[in-house]
């Protein structure tokens, strides 16, 4: 039976698992799209973290797009509770892969229906959450990149997609102010962020080999290539445990890998410097959290 699309999903909310750097930024983007919005995180401190940004930054996003309308928004410690009549369901949990089957498998059992279910995995293809998943038809992969900088989408089915879901999502994405794309055969790191962990690795060993410092990579990458940044800043923003765990999960598939890059971000991790979300990273000048 071929799964049937939420048609009245605009007068029902959308749920966002996991309050962290990605997740409450992927909230406000949905909330800019005038549905509500339930962020759930069983840390009252994170989900307390994540209202204040989404109340912050909320205002300015719906007033850059003529199209936006704002949403309301809510934490929860519950998942049923946060789960009851959502149309789509954005895992934004941290990349361990047992961490993700569990939440799928209760994803699964406790959504609607006739729920999306979402992963904004930015390593993992969605297949590999299945394990519990009884309805793998309504499983895919929504990777968001950071926005409401970063606005691309990566759009990938789990092998078992439902073709009409990947086409309502791909159609219905841009209404919240994000550009989607789909990823046409499974991709570890996906489009852009193959390109990216390139770029980022690459990065990280010049670096680790003594060759050069972070800040003075990122003043040459800004020069040469006209951004606003460079690989360590961004490396900072998405946070540092958050790269070493997916260069781990690509040194896992590719042993040949050099070891530098993941040394180097563990040096930082152990002295308690994640990036801005720590108040340090590779930089300093961050506010303290």
């Amino acid at each position: 039976m071929a799964f049937q699309i939420p048609a009245d999903y605009a007068s029902r909310p959308a749920v966002v698992v996991g309050a962290g750097t990605l997740g409450r930024r992927i909230a406000v983007m949905l909330a800019s799209g005038g549905v509500d919005v339930r962020v759930y995180d069983p840390d009252a401190g994170v989900r307390a973290a994540a209202e204040r940004y989404i109340e912050q930054t909320l205002p300015g996003v719906v007033a850059s797009r003529a199209d936006a309308n704002a949403g309301n928004f809510s934490g929860t410690g519950d998942l049923g509770e946060a789960l009851a009549g959502a149309w789509l369901v954005v895992e934004a949990v941290p990349e361990k892969l047992e961490l993700k089957k569990q939440v799928f498998g209760q994803l699964d059992e406790l959504a609607e229906p006739d729920a999306i279910l979402a992963s904004n995995s930015s390593s993992y293809a969605s297949r590999l959450f299945l394990d519990h998943v009884a309805h793998p038809e309504r499983v895919l992969n929504t990777h968001f990149y950071m926005p409401p900088e970063q606005n691309a989408v990566d759009v990938m089915s789990s092998g078992r997609t439902d073709r009409a879901v990947l086409d309502f999502m791909l159609e219905t994405l841009p209404r919240f102010g994000v550009h989607p794309f789909e990823v046409r055969r499974e991709s570890t790191g996906f489009i852009f962020n193959r390109i990216w962990a390139a770029i980022k690795r690459e990065a990280l060993e010049v670096v680790a080999e003594g060759v050069s410092t972070p800040q003075d990579v990122d003043g040459m990458f800004q020069v040469n290539t006209g951004a606003s940044g460079g690989p360590f800043r961004l490396m900072d923003k998405v946070g540092l445990d958050v790269v070493l765990d997916i260069e781990e999960h690509y040194a896992a598939e590719n042993p040949n890998l050099p070891e530098g890059p993941r040394k180097l971000l563990g040096e930082y991790i152990s002295q308690g410097r994640l990036g801005v979300k720590s108040g340090a990273g590779f930089y300093d000048d961050y506010p303290k959290p």
